[in-house]
């Protein structure tokens, strides 16, 4: 899947930001991310900054466009790309560049939760056209304008399973960590394998799985079965490789729900539930508006919320439905629906059966909930017509903290 290997551009980047004094003061968080791979699984759609490399059909020169402006929390946007194709030598001056128009924009200072930069396009007016002259007056000189650039299809961007890589005689394997957490005697038995079959190195993706690379065709299928007693299979149900969660009130001080059991039990309860179930979705978990869970970015999303049963407050989610990365790129959309912890995967169910039963041929999840509107999507997943719940009590304000 790599058009070239951008890993010296990282640790170019990576040099530049970190512990340079000129970047000490930036306004919040910021994300950035260079990748070679065309599926795009390093998400640059909801970074700060994003380069995804591509060849100029015109001449073959590998080059990458540039995103900015992508995030999530509670105003979600994804990136805006810009018409501009960044050659090799030129991505990391054009990452400073962007540093600097982050680090100066004043206007990011105004409001800590609204200081990110994809408040200047959201709330300060600027366009594409704006960004990227400003990008090129601090460049000085003026990009080559960008050519068309195919998104990826609607993948799960995990790398599971077994796959060749660039170089004759190797093979790296994606093994899935249920819930993404892994344990200390999980960590050993990769590192171990990654020793035994390969050259030691193991990498962790932002789907929460792991990847063991540079292994030879003959010792994958040993790797395999290592891995796979070791709890972490190089496959399994959509539900398995699509669920991501956050990390909840176990350790997060801003989560309202605890995450990362609930999400084990309800990715073990739908297998169990819809076992014929093989269709492409991803379902996450976040435990609060801040999205650490990304349930903008999901087929099916839950954000974690509190509701009051017998005069007792209990875990409970509110649906967030049809989003996506890559060709279909979309943010979910909240759907007035808000249900106990205890209910969501039957709730989940009674969607994907209706899905199941009634999509037109070929038809992904996140197109059939495109077509549909939110009350009968709420319908689906309530069991019958019920009136849209606010996703936040009317005047509420959000947790202390939590970033925008």
């Amino acid at each position: 899947e790599e058009v070239v290997d951008a890993s010296p551009l990282v640790f170019e980047a990576t040099r530049l930001l970190n512990g340079n004094p000129d970047f000490y003061n930036l306004p919040r968080k910021y994300k950035v991310t260079i990748t070679g791979c065309r599926t795009w699984c390093s998400y640059p759609e909801i970074n700060d900054v994003g380069l995804t490399a591509l060849r100029h059909p015109a001449s073959g020169e590998p080059g990458f466009s540039l995103r900015v402006g992508g995030g999530l929390s509670t105003d979600p946007r994804l990136a805006e790309r810009l018409d501009a194709f960044v050659r090799w030598h030129q991505a990391v001056p054009v990452v400073r560049a962007v540093t600097e128009i982050f680090r100066d924009s004043d206007v990011l200072r105004e409001h800590r939760e609204k200081a990110r930069l994809k408040f200047l396009f959201l709330r300060h007016g600027w366009t594409a056209e704006r960004f990227l002259a400003e990008v090129e007056a601090r460049l000085g000189y003026a990009l080559d304008r960008a050519p068309q650039e195919p998104r990826p299809e609607e993948v799960y961007r995990d790398h599971v399973g077994i796959h060749p890589q660039r170089q004759p005689d190797l093979c790296y394997a994606g093994a899935t960590v249920l819930r993404g957490r892994l344990t200390a005697a999980q960590l050993r038995a990769v590192a171990d394998a990654a020793e035994r079959h390969g050259d030691g190195q193991a990498r962790t993706t932002t789907m929460q799985n792991v990847v063991v690379v540079n292994v030879r065709r003959e010792r994958v299928g040993a790797l395999a079965r290592e891995l796979a007693q070791a709890g972490l299979p190089t496959g399994g149900s959509p539900f398995r490789r699509g669920t991501i969660a956050c990390t909840g009130t176990e350790f997060c001080k801003l989560a309202l729900t605890e995450t990362k059991e609930f999400s084990r039990r309800l990715v073990e309860d739908l297998e169990r539930r819809l076992p014929s179930f093989h269709e492409h979705v991803k379902l996450h978990v976040t435990g609060c508006p801040n999205s650490c869970g990304q349930h903008w970015i999901a087929d099916i999303g839950v954000e974690g919320k509190k509701l009051k049963i017998d005069g007792a407050l209990v875990d409970a989610y509110y649906f967030c439905v049809g989003g996506a990365l890559g060709a279909g790129q979309a943010v979910a959309r909240p759907i007035g629906l808000r249900v106990p912890a205890t209910e969501v995967a039957s709730a989940v169910e009674r969607l994907l059966r209706a899905y199941l039963a009634e999509r037109h041929a070929g038809e992904t999840f996140r197109a059939f909930a495109a077509r549909h509107d939110d009350a009968t999507l709420r319908a689906w997943l309530a069991g019958g017509s019920v009136p849209a719940a606010e996703r936040d009590p009317a005047g509420g304000l959000l947790p202390a903290g939590v970033d925008a």
